[in-house]
């Protein structure tokens, strides 16, 4: 094997090769990114947004050292900004200089659009078919078409075939169905919301000079945030947000009021940021009681009781031990 097929070597590898890039996944989704692989089917992924869809196809491409080609869907996308179109300036300038005999429909002047940049890179790259939810179910069966036999045809040119087989990641929100046709012809992943101990990793990772306890206390927080009825619950990447902002601001613990003042980080409705407020009060009283109390954690609201740091448990103040560390674990969450 060559050195960007090293990645599919084993299912071992993609873990390490995705750890690089700062990706960290469990052996269910390293196993799928493996298969997709060796058996050069597509990888459909489903999930809600901000799980890392995107952010997975990425850390792939980096881990082979090839390219992303990316194909962003939106309602009205049509196979021709999909596919290619022609440069017909560069056609009528032709045209004015040698004449109306010359052939005007040929490579020279082919703009290249992601799927044909796809088929014809000069080495394998990932091709990102991002959000296919948004695009209309015409384009969807074109794709599929397409990524059976990978060739397209091309009236002036005729039949192009790929010069390698892009390893194809195609996303979706789930805001429409898709059809059983695409879904037969890919390997299928559902990425949900990492839970505590994955999450916690990602912050160890992305966020460096982070206690483990106050990031234990952010995951913990997060993931009751996620279990209310919001508009969008915080994403992994607003979680990472959220944490560089309490580093930022110098904090150790959360409290009641830097909460309140730091939720448009995580929150991006005003309603899910008031509905929010009303509850971290219970939240944060939920976490000292699960994890010890919290220096200063209703400090500011007379309300609530004060409680002493006198009663944290060194583990909980230092972060867990390294031999538990779950990315020293082989990411078994």
């Amino acid at each position: 094997m060559n050195r960007v097929d090293d990645f599919f070597n084993s299912i071992e590898s993609v873990m390490d090769g995705l750890l690089k890039q700062q990706y960290i996944v469990d052996r269910k989704i390293a196993t799928a990114v493996f298969l997709a692989g060796r058996l050069e089917k597509p990888l459909l992924i489903e999930g809600p947004a901000g799980v890392g869809k995107t952010g997975l196809a990425g850390a792939i491409a980096t881990a082979r050292q090839t390219e992303l080609v990316r194909l962003q869907c939106y309602p009205g996308l049509d196979e021709s900004k999909t596919l290619y179109e022609w440069n017909y300036q560069k056609q009528l300038l032709y045209i004015q200089m040698h004449g109306s005999d010359v052939d005007i429909f040929s490579s020279e002047f082919l703009l290249e659009r992601p799927l044909l940049k796809a088929f014809r890179a000069p080495k394998p790259v990932v091709l990102l078919v991002d959000e296919i939810d948004k695009s209309e179910e015409e384009l969807e069966s074109f794709l599929l078409e397409a990524l059976s036999e990978f060739q397209v045809s091309i009236p002036e040119l005729g039949i192009l075939t790929a010069m390698h087989k892009p390893y194809v990641v195609i996303t979706s929100n789930s805001t429409r169905e898709l059809g059983d046709a695409l879904k037969r012809r890919c390997l299928y992943l559902y990425l949900a919301y990492p839970d505590a101990a994955r999450e916690q990793a990602i912050l160890s990772l992305k966020v460096p000079g982070l206690s483990g306890f106050l990031a234990k206390q952010i995951v913990a927080f997060v993931q009751q945030l996620r279990k209310m009825k919001l508009k969008k619950a915080p994403s992994i990447t607003e979680t990472i947000d959220w944490a560089r902002t309490l580093l930022l601001l110098g904090r150790d613990s959360l409290e009641e009021q830097l909460v309140r003042h730091t939720l448009n980080v995580l929150l991006k409705y005003e309603e899910d940021i008031r509905e929010a407020e009303r509850k971290s009060g219970g939240i944060l009283l939920s976490l000292a009681a699960d994890s010890g109390p919290v220096a200063g954690a209703f400090a500011e609201d007379d309300n609530q009781p004060k409680v002493d740091r006198a009663g944290i448990d060194q583990k909980q103040q230092h972060g867990p031990d390294p031999a538990d560390d779950p990315v020293l674990a082989r990411f078994d969450f």
